[in-house]
This record gives C-alpha cells, sequence and structure tokens, in this order.
C-alpha cells in the first residue's frame, strides 16, 4: 500500500498493517495527532490506562500471553519517563514491544521546551534499539523496522520517538514488505556440526541434565513442542528457570522443579551433580547459579541461544550453539532419532534413583495452621480450583511470587508471567489487564504482595472502565516480605522499614473503585473465598491474609552453592541460620 498520509495517519495504518489490535496508552500534547486518528477508526481498541508504567506492563503482559509484539503509546517528557522502567523490564526479559512516544517539534528540540526530554538518550540503556525519527520520509520504515527488531532474534523493546511536527507533516506510506534491518540479521539456524556434537555428549552422559528458561516459550509454541519431544526420547531429568516455566508440563515424570534461589532441592542437587548440562533459552542467572566457582562443577555445559552475547557472558561453556531454540531442538530431535546409539540405561537408571532420594527430602514441605493461613496453603488451594480451567497467572514481586512459583503448576506456556530480570514491584496487576485484553473468556488472576499491589494498585479504574475482570489475590501479611526475610537472616533481625503501616482496606479501597473486595483470615473459610473470587464477574481484589512472618524456602543464601540449601525447618532458629550462611551470605545480592 503506498499512499500519501500524515505521520499520525501512518503511525495508525503502520499499526494495522502489522496486525495490531490493542494497544496501551496515555494521551498528551506530543501525541494529540495520533490520538486524533485513533478516535477516526475502529479496527485498533486502545485501553486508557492510568499511569504510563501501567501501560508498558499490560503490554508486556499481552505480549508474553499471545507471542505477539505488546505496542504502548504515551506523551513526551514525564510520558515518556514514566515508561522507562517496564522499557527496562521487557530488556531484562526478553519482552517484545513497541512502544511510541511523542517529541517537542523537532525545531525545539534541544531547547529545553515544555515537556521535552532526551527520549532517545534516556531509553538507550534499557531497550533493544530506538529511533528518533525526524523526517516523515523515514517514518513508515522505522516504524516496520521497529516491530521486525522487537520480535526477531532475541525479543526486546524498541522506542519510536516522534515528534509533533513529524506526526502533522504529509509524505507517502509504504507498507510492510521485505521489512529488514541494514545490520541487524539474528542466526535462526544452529551450526549442525554442533547439533550433532551435542547429541554424542548427551547420548554418552550418566548423569544428564536439561536447564531451559524463558527463551523456549519465545522461541513459540513448536520450541515448546520439540523440548517435549527431546524429553520424552531421552528420558532426561528436566528443570526451569522462573522465566521458563510451563514450557515442559509440570505434571511431567521427568520435571524436578523450578531450580536457582528458591528452587527445589532435587533440581538443584541434580544440576550441582550432572555430568552434562544441556541449557536451552537461559543465561546463566545469579540467581540460578549461586556460586558461580562452585557452580554445576563436573559438567560439560552446552548452551543453546540466539543472543550470541549470553554465551560465555557469565558461565564458561564447553560446547555454544548460536540460533533460534526451536530450530536447534528440531534439528537435535532429528539427529537423535537418525543416531543408532544409545544411552546408557543403566547410569540413567541409577542416575534417577538419586534424583528420586533428593525428591524425598520434600523441601517444600511446611507447618501447617489451623488458625492462620499459610502462604503456602493458600497457594495449594488456589492451584487445586484451578483444574480444570481457562487461566493465566501474573504475579507482583517478593515471597509470594516465590511460593506462586513453586505451588503452581503450569501445563503450557505463556500462561504464567512475572518481573523475573529486573524484579519489579507493581508489575502483576498492570499485567494481568494486558492479559485480559488479549484473553477476555479466560481466567486472569494477579498473585499479589500487600506492599507491591499498591505500586499500581490505581489500574484497578482501568479495570472497571474497559470491563476488564483480573482477580487480584493479595497475601497481605503486612510486610515487605521478602525484604523482611532476609533482614531477619542477614541483619540481625533488625527489620528497618519492612513492617508495612497505615495498611488500607482493601475490601473497602475495591469497592471505591467499583470493584468486588473479599476478606479472609481463617483456614476453614479459604476455599470458600476462592471459589468466590473466581466466579465473581467482574474485578476482585481478595485480601487473604496470611501469617505474617513466614518466610519462603528452600533458599540458596547469596554466595552459597547450590548443594548448601536452607530449609523451612531450619527456619525455627534465626541464629543458626545466620551462623549457617556466615560471612559469604552477608551479600546481600
Amino acid at each position: 500500500m503506498t499512499r500519501q498520509m500524515t505521520g499520525a495517519e501512518m503511525v495508525i495504518r503502520a499499526l494495522k498493517d502489522q496486525g495490531v489490535d490493542h494497544i496501551f496508552g496515555y494521551p498528551g500534547g506530543a501525541v494529540l495527532p495520533i490520538y486524533d486518528e485513533i478516535f477516526q477508526q475502529e479496527d485498533i481498541r486502545h485501553i486508557l490506562v492510568r499511569h504510563e508504567q501501567g501501560a508498558g506492563h499490560a503490554a508486556e503482559g499481552y505480549a508474553r500471553s499471545t507471542g505477539k509484539v505488546g505496542v504502548l503509546l504515551v506523551t513526551s517528557g514525564p510520558g515518556a519517563t514514566n515508561a522507562v522502567t517496564p522499557l527496562a523490564d521487557a530488556l531484562m526479559d526478553s519482552i517484545p514491544l513497541v512502544c511510541i512516544t511523542g517529541q517537542v517539534p523537532t525545531s525545539l528540540i534541544g531547547s529545553d521546551a515544555f515537556q521535552e526530554c532526551d527520549t532517545s538518550g534516556i531509553t538507550r540503556p534499557c531497550t533493544k534499539h530506538n529511533y528518533l525519527v525526524r523526517s516523515i520520509e523515514d517514518l513508515p520504515r522505522i516504524l516496520h523496522e521497529a516491530f521486525y527488531v522487537a520480535r526477531s532474534g532475541r525479543p526486546g523493546p524498541v522506542v519510536v520517538d516522534i515528534p509533533k511536527d513529524v506526526q502533522f507533516a504529509s509524505g507517502m506510506y509504504h507498507g510492510p514488505s521485505n521489512v529488514s534491518h541494514k545490520t541487524y540479521h539474528p542466526q535462526i539456524k544452529g551450526d549442525l556440526d554442533a547439533v550433532r556434537k551435542a547429541v554424542e555428549m548427551l547420548v554418552s552422559a550418566k548423569k544428564p541434565m536439561l536447564y531451559t528458561g524463558g527463551g523456549v516459550i519465545n522461541s513459540g509454541a513448536e520450541a515448546c513442542q520439540m523440548l517435549r519431544e527431546l524429553v520424552s526420547l531421552t528420558g532426561f531429568p528436566i528443570t526451569s528457570t522462573l522465566m521458563g516455566l510451563g514450557a515442559y508440563p509440570a505434571s511431567g515424570k521427568e520435571w524436578l522443579g523450578m531450580l536457582g534461589m528458591h528452587g527445589t532441592y532435587e533440581a538443584n542437587m541434580a544440576m550441582h551433580e550432572c555430568d552434562v548440562m544441556l541449557c536451552v533459552g537461559a543465561r546463566f542467572d545469579d540467581r540460578i547459579t549461586g556460586r558461580l566457582d562452585a557452580f554445576s562443577p563436573n559438567s560439560k555445559k552446552i548452551h543453546i541461544d540466539i543472543d550470541a552475547s549470553s554465551i560465555n557472558k557469565i558461565v564458561r561453556v564447553d560446547l555454544p550453539i548460536v540460533g533460534d531454540v526451536g530450530h536447534v531442538l528440531e534439528d537435535m530431535v532429528r539427529i537423535w532419532r537418525a543416531s543408532s546409539k544409545k544411552t546408557d540405561k543403566e547410569a540413567l537408571a541409577t542416575w534417577w534413583e538419586q534424583i528420586k532420594i533428593w525428591r524425598k527430602r520434600d523441601c517444600l514441605a511446611y507447618r501447617p495452621n489451623d488458625d492462620v493461613i499459610m502462604p503456602q496453603y493458600a497457594l495449594q488451594r488456589l492451584n487445586e480450583k484451578l483444574k480444570g480451567k481457562d487461566y493465566y497467572v501474573t504475579t507482583e514481586v517478593g515471597q509470594h511470587q516465590m511460593w506462586a512459583a513453586q505451588f503452581l503448576g503450569f501445563e503450557e506456556p505463556h500462561r504464567w508471567m512475572t518481573s523475573g530480570g529486573l524484579g519489579t514491584m507493581g508489575y502483576g496487576f498492570p499485567a494481568a489487564l494486558g492479559v485480559q485484553t488479549a484473553h477476555p473468556e479466560s481466567l486472569v488472576i494477579d498473585i499479589a504482595g500487600d506492599g507491591s499491589v499498591q505500586m499500581n494498585i490505581q489500574e484497578l479504574s482501568t479495570a472497571i472502565q474497559h470491563n476488564l475482570p483480573v482477580k487480584i489475590m493479595i497475601l497481605n501479611n503486612e510486610h515487605l516480605g521478602m525484604v523482611r526475610q532476609w533482614q531477619q537472616l542477614l541483619h540481625g533481625n533488625r527489620l528497618s522499614n519492612s513492617y508495612v503501616e497505615a495498611m488500607p482496606d482493601f475490601v473497602k479501597l475495591a469497592e471505591a473503585y467499583g470493584a468486588k473486595g473479599i476478606v479472609c483470615d481463617k483456614p476453614d473459610q479459604l476455599d470458600a473465598a476462592i471459589d468466590e473470587m473466581i466466579a465473581y464477574d467482574g474485578p476482585v481484589i481478595f485480601d487473604c491474609r496470611v501469617a505474617k512472618l513466614a518466610n519462603c524456602f528452600p533458599m540458596i543464601p547469596s554466595g552459597r552453592a547450590h548443594n548448601d540449601m536452607l530449609f523451612s525447618d531450619e527456619a525455627e532458629d534465626a541464629s543458626k541460620i545466620a551462623t549457617a550462611i556466615g560471612d559469604a551470605g552477608k551479600k546481600l545480592v
């Protein structure tokens, strides 16, 4: 399609050509021409948020639950700076976003004009790429290129900063045919010789381990299917990072649970003791590796990742394979099936016997209570209630996030949305709004903490306006729980500003916005409260009041190795834990 258009018209036309159905945004002076075009069309639905950070996280939730590029539209100056947090979040977690920002007219750039800021300079460190459009002739190419960059290779956020005079100017619009980037050409296919060598290493392994991450989900449904076929073919144990939950079903017999700082004992011990590790679409994050010089010390490591810069960045590997994990896994499965070589079944059986011993540790066990709701119990009951339902879960950040990862089982990808790399408090609720926008008939629940949820609670107004029946389940312990836990274990139980006083009445708060409020503080009333939350046709805040001082275990303290975990049965004596952690544990992050 080629015809004369204004810059504002080009933006809307490009979004339509890229298959965009929804955008999240907040208007302002520097984007009014674009908002005027939104008013004059009906193909794209605009979700008006109450804060630009909410727009960014909603776009993230939309992107992660659909596999599409999420789009947000904000004005210049404070509109753009308010979007920085979700942009940084999306970069860390490899989420494809296109953020369109308004800018003052080109003649005023650099003059400290009203609501001017250096958006491209500010967002350069927290985006995959960004553009300042100075000419109407460049606008169509840049808009289509932004979507290409955001979704291809390792996904990420892209900013397109459009001055107001460019939005008013007229030029020729060109459709998205043959879109590319002159220097950015991600490698999709992995080196076949390296894949064959990887298969040989895995076949010869006595104690193999599959370590997977969010890259498998980002690659798409086929990658997840290939991963499942590889596990079925090999019978190897598999674990996942926080971001990779759902790529392999939690009910699978080879599944060991999440690994890392708050992962399962069996997953962490298997990672520590394995002799061949296949890392697929993960990046050896510090919350996964623990103490680097003691990380899986006796294993040969194979790393598959589309981002070459992630390989050998933190952990040196023996066999790097650069490529899209879906394509590489497909080649790996095909080569494995064609190979005449067989795994050492006796060694593999012995390895599984050892894993079963580790499983008997029952590392997620906690002490039940008939008088107070334990947070783990609350999530166990929610998990039972969700079985058989079409549901999506988002989280805020903190103890509740880790408990959700431990106790909620995900059978499919794109059902679990959480802030992993940046750890953004306030992420979960607006992300849930994005998920609900994409899946209006599905059940969407945000697992929240009483601290995190208040960071973007104003988006409850967005939920009401746009009929988004998101459920917020607050595990309310009246503390910044993870901060309090670290203060207890590492700082002599000096709870500096982690007790949240003047807590709102969440039921009244919900009702003030026009939502439903529910409160429960008794274990024998919990099931009925969860049922009421799920059944209500509209937004809900469920204030689930849980034990105030419960800790999240198991746990690898900072500076310790995978085989040196702490468990809930050791939590009774804080001084004992502090001694066990020792000086290395004083490193808070």
